[in-house]
């Protein structure tokens, strides 16, 4: 083989790299982003028919009522609740399965604001006009925001493989398998640095001054059959979303997941931090029910040493 062609192969081996490095806006980066809903239930398109990184298979069975865990001493705080897909594992069992997350880019945007009854009721697939989240910003919020966007957000630290942190675990498109212990519900996650979150329900109270760490500390409670998580302790190295919408160590976070259906979990977040907001702000976003699927392994590849060539900044 010649030298020109050697050449010319390397060239082409170097854009497709350049190519599969790029963060790609969500229609490109996957099938169906949009809204930050899930795919549709009995996988019609539309809008807001965000799938994540799912995968293919079976046509999803149509939706049906919440499935419930047995009222059996065993399983603690969760005995009768709703079933959130972890607890049935088993080869035959009817509800094994895995949570596929949104790819929420701009939790402003994509999500559904708490008055909106039409997106809710969509699962996020149709907004209503000037029904916007309202990201209530202090100075140093708008600065960090304005700053990111004219930078395309290239300094994103989940860019550079570091977990996404809460609530953006469930903004961040790989599947999650949530499990119900006795004392406690543990979320597993195929992406996103590969990690798993304890969320426990004996009762325990928040600790005084927490070490800070990417997913905090979380105790929970149920309030009927909704999942109430409240969490405090998180450290300062992630975003809130893709778009720059940032926060401190003083953030607290909580989310309150509910199984509406067989296939729909709605996700509703209040982010509270005042170092960058001047109150307390809601989210609303739902993940879709994946029947028969399994999580598998993710590396997040460190050291990406693409991301100095992206556009938007000097740095």
């Amino acid at each position: 083989m010649n030298s020109f062609s050697i050449r010319s192969i390397a060239t082409v081996a170097a854009a497709l790299a350049v190519v599969s490095f790029y963060p790609w806006p969500a229609a490109a980066q996957q099938a169906g982003a949009g809204r930050g809903a899930a795919a549709p239930a009995e996988g019609a398109g539309g809008p807001g028919g965000g799938r994540g990184r799912g995968r293919g298979g079976a046509p999803r069975p149509p939706a049906g009522p919440t499935p419930h865990l047995p009222n059996d001493p065993y399983l603690g705080a969760n005995a009768g609740k709703p079933d959130l897909g972890g607890n049935s594992q088993a080869y035959n069992a009817p509800n094994k399965g895995i949570w596929q997350v949104p790819y929420i880019i701009d939790m402003q945007k994509q999500g559904c604001a708490v008055q909106d009854t039409a997106c809710i009721q969509s699962a996020g697939r149709t907004h209503t006009p000037g029904m916007a989240v309202e990201v209530p910003f202090n100075a140093a919020g708008k600065k960090f925001f304005d700053e990111a966007t004219a930078t395309n957000s290239k300094e994103d630290p989940e860019g550079f493989c570091l977990p996404p942190g809460v609530p953006r675990m469930m903004y961040t498109p790989y599947p999650t398998e949530i499990f119900q212990l006795p004392e406690r519900i543990v979320f597993v996650f195929e992406g996103g640095a590969h990690v798993w979150r304890n969320i426990w329900l004996d009762g325990r109270p928040q600790p005084k001054d927490p070490n800070p760490t990417y997913l905090g500390y979380s105790t929970g409670k149920w309030e009927g059959d909704t999942l109430v998580v409240d969490t405090i302790g998180m450290n300062d190295r992630t975003w809130l979303d893709a778009a720059g919408h940032t926060h401190g160590e003083k953030l607290h976070v909580t989310e309150k997941f509910t199984r509406t259906d067989s296939n729909t979990l709605k996700i509703e977040a209040t982010i509270d931090d005042p170092d960058y907001y001047t109150k307390p702000w809601t989210v609303v976003t739902f993940a879709t029910w994946y029947p028969n699927q399994e999580i598998l392994e993710y590396i997040c590849q460190e050291n990406n040493r693409d991301l100095k060539h992206l556009v938007g900044g000097s740095k």
